[in-house]
C-alpha cells in the first residue's frame, strides 16, 4: 500500500489532518515529508501501527496523546494523557501577557490600549498558575528572556512533562509543586495567568474530553470554583498595579467579570476567540 492509499483509506474514518498527523508520526517524517512522498510504500509493520493509532483516534483518543506531542506558541511539546492538550485559544493568554507587559515597557502593542504600569518592568515577574505541560509558561520565556517565570502545579505527573517541556532550552521557568498560591506564599508577582478547571460538573461536553485529565477541567458544580479562588487571593500576590489573567469558559465571561470587579480589580476587560467567544478575562489590581 503507498502513502496516498492509506490516507485515502484512513481519511474515511477521521479528518485529513488526523491522518496525516498519525501516519508522518508511524513514519517518522513531518507532515511536509509525508505530502512529498505519497507515492512511497509503507512497510507491512507500519501499516499495523497506523491502523492501531487510527482505532484509538476513531474512539475519541487526541491527536497530541497518540503521537506524544502537540505545537503551541511554535513550541513542540511533549503531551500525554497526564495534561490538557495544549489549544490555540490559550494563546490568547500569551498574546494579552506579552502586551501588558509591552505597555509596562512603555512599547506599542497591536491590542487595545493599556494603562502604563507605575514602574517599569524591566524583568516582569510572572506567576503561571495550574501549569500543565507548562505551555504559556513556556511561551512567555521564549518571548521574554529577562522575566522570572515560576509555573505551579498540584499534580507531580503534570509537573514531570512540564520540566521535560523545559529543557526547550527555556530552563530559566521554575516548576513549583502545589496547590494554587501555596508554593509562593509571601511572594509578589506583576502579572499571574492561568487556565484552570473550568468546566461544570455536569456539562455535556466532559464526555467527548473523556480523555483528558479531569482534575484539569472540571471547576465545581458551576465552573467557577477555581477561577473564584484564584482571584480571591490574587491581591496577596500581586505587585503594586499587577495584573491577572484567566482563561475560561466562552459562556463564562459576565460571572468572572463580576468576580474580578468585587475582589476590586480595575480595567476589567474580556477577549475573544477567533470564533467571536469570550474566552480570557482579566484586570489590574490598583495600588
Amino acid at each position: 500500500m503507498k502513502v496516498f492509499e492509506a490516507l485515502a483509506l484512513a481519511q474515511r474514518r477521521v479528518p485529513v489532518a488526523d491522518a496525516e498527523f498519525l501516519l508522518a508520526h508511524v513514519l517518522g517524517v513531518t507532515r511536509g515529508e509525508l505530502q512529498a512522498s505519497r507515492d512511497d510504500f509503507v512497510e507491512w509493520t507500519d501499516q499495523e501501527d497506523f491502523t492501531a493509532l487510527l482505532e484509538r483516534r476513531v474512539r475519541g483518543e487526541p491527536v497530541a496523546y497518540l503521537v506524544g506531542a502537540w505545537e503551541f506558541w511554535s513550541l513542540p511539546l511533549k503531551t500525554t494523557r497526564d495534561v490538557l492538550v495544549p489549544r490555540p485559544e490559550t494563546e490568547l493568554l500569551v498574546e494579552w501577557a506579552l502586551e501588558i507587559v509591552g505597555a509596562a515597557h512603555g512599547r506599542d502593542s497591536a491590542g487595545p490600549a493599556l494603562p502604563k504600569a507605575s514602574r517599569p518592568w524591566a524583568a516582569p515577574t510572572i506567576l503561571d498558575l495550574g501549569t500543565g505541560s507548562g505551555c504559556i509558561a513556556l511561551a512567555l520565556a521564549k518571548e521574554l528572556p529577562k522575566a522570572a517565570i515560576t509555573a505551579v502545579d498540584a499534580s507531580e505527573a503534570a509537573l514531570a512533562i512540564a520540566r521535560a517541556n523545559g529543557d526547550l532550552k527555556l530552563a530559566r521557568v521554575e516548576f513549583l509543586h502545589g496547590s494554587w498560591y501555596e508554593p509562593v506564599a509571601g511572594r509578589h508577582f506583576d502579572l499571574v495567568v492561568s487556565n484552570p478547571p473550568y468546566v461544570a460538573e455536569r456539562d455535556p461536553h466532559l464526555i467527548e474530553l473523556r480523555h483528558e485529565p479531569r482534575e484539569a477541567l472540571v471547576g465545581g458544580w458551576d465552573g467557577l470554583a477555581a477561577l473564584s479562588h484564584i482571584i480571591a487571593g490574587a491581591r496577596e500576590h500581586l505587585s503594586t498595579d499587577g495584573w491577572l489573567l484567566l482563561e475560561h469558559g466562552f459562556t463564562q465571561g459576565e460571572a468572572v467579570r463580576g468576580l474580578l470587579a468585587d475582589a476590586g480589580f480595575v480595567e476589567v476587560t474580556t477577549r475573544k476567540d477567533l470564533e467571536g467567544r469570550e474566552r480570557a478575562s482579566g484586570g489590574r489590581m490598583p495600588a
